[in-house]
């Protein structure tokens, strides 16, 4: 049996479950050593459908997952935003996580925060989560300041070493933020997404 599947938009976005049509495009943008940057290691084709894969498997065993992102305007593809769980074992498992990737051409039009605010409203307000964290590589100021923009404040206690990330890795040492549904629920214009 598979799990009634959430959608939803925001004023400019639609976030949905992912399509075929989505695989080229994605491919494109996990080949962009810019969008890259602080993510490992550059995937092949095969590797970055295989990912897609396992978001759709994750979407109709649960429901809600990792969103392909749609310009509504112009249908086109955008990349991805939404809360997972981890299947690495971190210093704070169990935990829901949020994310997004966006293709370059998106970057800097406030596309990511929109997102990711409207995820955090899915997580708090319909499946019920009391907390949900986000992490990024200790120099990457440009997810950073997304977390700080949707209301995540940086836990600096809880900064560690990303398992996955080789020894020695630059991009080894992670910061961690949190949003809990108190603080979510007491922001101003918490919700912003529409079924």
């Amino acid at each position: 049996m598979t799990a009634d599947l959430i959608e939803f938009d925001t004023p400019r976005l639609r976030l949905r479950p992912w399509r075929e049509s989505d695989l080229a495009p994605f491919a494109e943008l996990a080949a962009d050593p810019l969008v890259m940057e602080f993510l490992l290691p550059l995937p092949t084709r095969a590797d970055s459908d295989a990912m897609v894969a396992s978001f759709q498997a994750r979407f109709a065993k649960n429901g809600w997952g990792l969103w392909a992102v749609e310009h509504k305007a112009s249908g086109t593809f955008m990349g991805f935003t939404g809360l997972n769980s981890p299947a690495v074992d971190l210093p704070f498992s169990p935990c829901v996580e949020i994310g997004w990737r966006f293709a370059r051409r998106w970057w800097g039009q406030g596309f990511a925060s929109e997102a990711a605010r409207a995820a955090l409203d899915v997580g708090f307000e319909r499946l019920g989560l009391e907390e949900i964290v986000a992490f990024t590589a200790w120099n990457n100021t440009r997810s950073s300041a997304v977390m700080e923009r949707i209301g995540m404040r940086e836990d600096v206690a809880g900064a560690f070493d990303h398992p996955l990330v080789p020894e020695g890795h630059a991009l080894r040492r992670h910061k961690l933020y949190r949003l809990n549904r108190a603080a979510w629920q007491a922001a101003p214009g918490a919700s912003t997404s529409s079924e």
